[in-house]
């Protein structure tokens, strides 16, 4: 048993240390608590900050090809000093500056195809279902097929790696300056409207875009920090963290953005396009976007819609039975979406 003296000096070094960490606590604390920054702010943070302003384009022709019903243009614009983004415009017969019309950007697929950017869009490659561009100029529309990073003419112009082992790269460089690819994918998408709207064909009030699943990610992304498209469309990919989380789904790198799923996921980003027009094809059985989750996404839009005042401007169809395609019922309400918001 301790004596009298030792069990004093104890639990007086006891109190002492109780005492010290309390303070220490209270210290810790901030006098005021201060306010916490909204989502949007929340999600600019982990994507990198804000973008630096567009400056000029530079825009180069490189050449010209007639089409049934319309023309298309081969040529490239400034992305950032010294990087340029190699892009194909379509532009429909009998539009010009006296002749303007609505236009739409086309944000390609991934499918580990890297091969292919622009020119499938575009109607010259890869599968005839993705030719949405053509079909969408022979309606009338000027339309912006642009390279992703790390696609067709933008992989490595070293050629040191090749395909995914090059998308990785740029993906890992990002993020290790403190951004992301999504980051670089909405500063590349912003010039990509900069560009639509410097052109004298073009209604600037009437630009929208359309993407099939990396492109659909691409059109969820840009959505809240690109105020001059009009109606965004996008086919084939919500994918939520949760989601993926719960069927350990790999996805591609735009779909992640650090820091930010204890704030919100990906259907919160997708909300801060309110009030401006936006619609969503959904694959039942799409593996790239669990339904299940997907569905509660899709609830989570239409609430930010209705608190926008504007329940009418967002829209979603999730087709039964139905993959990772792009199915006549999804391309008639894409092109209904864009003939009721850019027409």
């Amino acid at each position: 048993m301790p004596s009298r003296r030792e069990f004093i000096k104890s639990t007086t070094l006891a109190a002492g240390t109780t005492a010290l960490m309390a303070t220490t606590q209270a210290q810790a604390k901030p006098a005021v608590t201060k306010k916490t920054k909204p989502f949007r702010q929340k999600l600019l943070d982990g994507l990198g900050g804000p973008w630096p302003k567009g400056g000029d384009l530079k825009p180069k022709k490189l050449k010209t090809e007639q089409k049934d019903g319309y023309r298309l243009e081969w040529l490239s614009y400034e992305l950032e000093p010294g990087d340029r983004c190699p892009a194909i415009l379509l532009v429909p017969d009998g539009v010009s500056d006296k002749s303007t019309a609505p236009a739409v950007a086309i944000w390609h697929q991934h499918a580990g195809q890297y091969h292919l950017g622009k020119t499938e869009p575009a109607g010259l490659a890869g599968n005839p279902m993705h030719h949405t561009g053509a079909a969408l100029a022979k309606l009338g529309y000027v339309v912006l097929c642009p390279d992703a990073l790390c696609f067709e003419e933008r992989q490595d112009p070293q050629k040191k790696l090749r395909g995914g082992a090059y998308e990785r790269f740029e993906f890992l460089r990002y993020t290790v300056a403190g951004q992301c690819m999504a980051w670089k994918n909405i500063l590349d998408m912003r010039r990509a409207v900069d560009f639509l709207v410097s052109l004298p064909e073009v209604k600037a009030d009437r630009i929208g875009c359309y993407g099939h699943s990396m492109g659909s990610t691409h059109t969820w992304l840009v959505g809240p920090w690109e105020p001059r498209l009009r109606a965004l469309v996008g086919n084939c990919c919500l994918p939520t963290y949760a989601g993926i989380h719960r069927t350990k789904l790999l996805h591609c790198f735009p779909n992640f953005i650090p820091g930010i799923y204890e704030h919100g996921d990906t259907p919160d980003i997708a909300a801060l396009t309110a009030p401006r027009a936006l619609h969503l094809n959904l694959g039942e059985t799409d593996r790239g976007t669990p339904i299940k989750e997907a569905r509660a996404g899709v609830k989570t839009i239409a609430q930010a819609y209705v608190k926008a005042g504007v329940p009418e401007n967002f829209s979603a169809f999730i087709e039964s039975d139905t993959g990772h395609v792009l199915s006549d019922k999804m391309w008639e309400k894409a092109k209904g979406f864009f003939a009721k918001h850019l027409d």
